[in-house]
C-alpha cells in the first residue's frame, strides 16, 4: 500500500506544503514573505501573521498539484522546530487539526536534520541517485552551521557546530554594512563572480576540532570598511565585486577546510551540503573541485531545496512514518532544539 506524506514548514517566514508519496515528490509550493525585506531581517510578529493567512491556500495548492485528496494522506508532519515560536506554531497547530480532522498520525520533524534529508528525495525523471550511509554532510544556513554524520535515515552524529555566527549570518551582517538589502547573500555572490578574490584579506579563526566561528571574520570585516571609509568615503561602491569576492571566498574556504578534514578524519566519501547557503556558488564549486581531487561521492542539492520547503519535511515524515515514530497532540513547538 503506498505511503502518502503530508509535510508543512513554518519555521521562519516560508509557509511551504508538500506531498511526498512513497519517497517521490508529488508537490512542493512555497508562499514567500517580501515584507522582510525593507526591515532588513524578518520580523516575528509579521512573519507568524502573514503563516496564517497562507497555510490554508497553501496546503490546498499543493494537494491540488500533486492531484491527491485529503482523505489519501497516511500522515501530516510538519517542522517542531528549530526556528520562529510565532510562525512553529502556525504549522504545529494546523497538522494537529489535520491529524485530528483525518484520523491520521501526527509527525514532528526536526528542520535540521530535514535539511539533510532532502538528499533523499526521489522525483520521477531525475537520475535516482541517493546518498549511502554513513553520510556526511555540511550543513550551512542562515542560523545555523554544522557538520553532521547520518548513520541512517533517522540516526545522525553532530560533528561540528558554529560557536557564535552562522555562516549565513556573516553573509548577511557583512552585506548590511555594505548597503545590501537582506538577504544579502545572493546579492554578494551575485557580484563575487566580476570580483578579485585575493584584493582583500580577513582575519580567519584559529578554532580546535571540527566547530566554526565567524564573528572573528564579521569584525574584521567591520573594522577593515570602518578604516577605509575614513580614508575614502567612496570605497564601498568603488571596490564592491572585490570585496564580495574576498569575504565570499573567506567564508568558503573555512566551512571546505574543515569539511574535508571531517571527510579525512572519518574516512568517509559519501558527501554532501545542504540549506540555504549551500545555494552559494563559490561554495558549490569549491566541495565539487575537493570532490574530484578527493574522490568524493559528491551530493549537491537542487537550488530549489536549499532554502526552507516543506519537501524535506515531508520527506523526512515518511521514513518516520516507516519507523512508525508519531507524535501526540500536547507536541509543542520549539524554538531551539
Amino acid at each position: 500500500m503506498a505511503v502518502t506524506i503530508l509535510g508543512i514548514e513554518s519555521s521562519c517566514d516560508d509557509t511551504s506544503a508538500s506531498v511526498v508519496r512513497d519517497g517521490f515528490l508529488l508537490s512542493n509550493l512555497i508562499a514567500g514573505q517580501e515584507i522582510h525585506r525593507s526591515y532588513g531581517g524578518v520580523v516575528p510578529e509579521l512573519a507568524s501573521r502573514a503563516h496564517q493567512a497562507n497555510i490554508v491556500p497553501v496546503v490546498d495548492q499543493a494537494l491540488k498539484k500533486a492531484g491527491v485528496g485529503a482523505g489519501e494522506i497516511n500522515a501530516v508532519a510538519f517542522t517542531r522546530g528549530p526556528g520562529l515560536l510565532g510562525s512553529l506554531l502556525v504549522g504545529t497547530s494546523f497538522a494537529k487539526g489535520f491529524s485530528l480532522a483525518r484520523e491520521i498520525p501526527l509527525i514532528e520533524v526536526n528542520h535540521l536534520q530535514a535539511h539533510i534529508l532532502v538528499h533523499f528525495i526521489r522525483q520521477d525523471g531525475s537520475e535516482g541517485r541517493l546518498p549511502g550511509f554513513p553520510f556526511l554532510c555540511l550543513l550551512v544556513s542562515g542560523g545555523h552551521t554544522q557538520i553532521i554524520v547520518l548513520k541512517s535515515h533517522l540516526e545522525m552524529e553532530i560533528l561540528g557546530s558554529t560557536i557564535d555566527d552562522a555562516a549565513g549570518e556573516a553573509f548577511d551582517k557583512c552585506g548590511k554594512v555594505m548597503g545590501f538589502p537582506y538577504p544579502a547573500g545572493p546579492e554578494i555572490d551575485r557580484l563575487a563572480a566580476t570580483g578579485n578574490k585575493k584584493a582583500f584579506t580577513f582575519a580567519r579563526p584559529h578554532i580546535r576540532g571540527l566547530d566554526f566561528s565567524f564573528s572573528g571574520l564579521k569584525t574584521s570585516f567591520l573594522y577593515f570598511l570602518r578604516d577605509m571609509l575614513k580614508e575614502d568615503p567612496a570605497f564601498i561602491d568603488r571596490n564592491k565585486p572585490d570585496l564580495c569576492a574576498s569575504l565570499q571566498s573567506t567564508i568558503v574556504n573555512i566551512l571546505v577546510s574543515r569539511l574535508v578534514k571531517a571527510a579525512g578524519e572519518t574516512g568517509i566519501r559519501e558527501i554532501g551540503i545542504a540549506g540555504g547557503v549551500s545555494a552559494n556558488s563559490g561554495l558549490r564549486n569549491a566541495v565539487t573541485a575537493e570532490a574530484a581531487k578527493r574522490n568524493w561521492n559528491l551530493f549537491l542539492p537542487a537550488l530549489s531545496f536549499t532554502t526552507d520547503n516543506a519537501a524535506m519535511i515531508a520527506i523526512t515524515g515518511y521514513y518516520k512514518y516507516l519507523a512508525r515514530e508519531f507524535s501526540g497532540q500536547d507536541v509543542i513547538p520549539l524554538a531551539r532544539i
